[in-house]
């Protein structure tokens, strides 16, 4: 693990994020590349800067890369190795090209979560960084002052096309040197005997050298609080799951897990684009 992109809108939570990454940073002598987007509204004065004058744009663009400076003397981030970036353009576009310009091995993004405001890091840019990133996004909610890693959730259906989103969990997992417990969650609306799930979780592991690992099928009354009520029952410390992207999740997974997943679940949410 590399470089990791921390896209911040110098909120409370995006500083969350930022010290996540920092732990993870020191642990895989990574490197940080902090990335603030600016997007302005789209107004009839300007066609370049949709309505913002020239000497305004260079005033945001001053003011926060001076804020990116400030940012990037904090003491939890001494001896790592820290980029700044601001770039002009609406967030998902932005953070997908930056990933792309700075070979980023992991997106960790600050939010909010279901709280309804529009900001930078929550919402729909958040969802929207989830389902088209081809990189590892790692969402964090709160602040975590020991982010020890002990114990990751990977949720799935264990079909042929999880085997190659799972080998990126594996080199994050292997970097906490972290337990892995796979699990499906079986509802009344996705039930499966319990010998069929067996053997789909037996077929997927046998493709995999794996050593610290559980296996595991949750009854609940849908799959996202099944993943949610499993996830507290073990005392996860990450929930790990794939995701198709634009067209939702495959299979086990649909835009509403999704969504809710990011929105709702407390605990840090890793997703591994399909």
């Amino acid at each position: 693990m590399k470089r990791i992109l921390v896209p911040t809108d110098f909120s409370e939570h995006a500083e969350h994020a930022l010290k996540i990454a920092a732990q993870i940073a020191k642990k895989n002598n990574s490197e940080i590349i902090i990335l603030h987007m600016l997007e302005f509204p789209h107004q009839t004065n300007d066609a370049i800067f949709g309505g913002v004058s020239i000497p305004e744009t260079m005033l945001f663009m001053q003011k926060a890369n001076e804020t990116l400076d400030a940012i990037s003397q904090s003491a939890f981030l001494d001896g790592i190795q820290v980029t700044e970036v601001v770039k002009m353009d609406k967030p998902i576009h932005g953070i997908t090209q930056v990933s792309k310009d700075y070979n980023i091995d992991l997106i960790i993004m600050g939010s909010h979560g279901s709280s309804g405001l529009e900001e930078l890091l929550i919402g729909s840019n958040t969802e929207k960084v989830v389902r088209n990133s081809e990189i590892p996004v790692l969402v964090i909610k709160k602040d975590i002052s020991d982010f020890n890693v002990q114990n990751i959730v990977f949720a799935s259906d264990f079909t042929e096309e999880t085997k190659k989103p799972f080998e990126r969990l594996l080199n994050f997992t292997r970097s906490f040197d972290a337990k892995l417990h796979l699990v499906t969650i079986c509802t009344p609306n996705s039930f499966k005997p319990t010998h069929v799930i067996e053997q789909a979780i037996k077929d997927f592991t046998n493709h995999f050298n794996l050593t610290n690992y559980d296996t595991h099928i949750y009854n609940d009354t849908n799959i996202e609080k099944g993943i949610i009520n499993f996830s507290n029952s073990i005392n996860a410390d990450i929930i790990g799951m794939c995701t198709h992207g634009r067209t939702g999740f495959a299979h086990f997974f649909n835009g509403s897990i999704s969504e809710g997943l990011v929105n709702h679940a407390v605990k840090p949410v890793i997703t591994l684009k399909i």
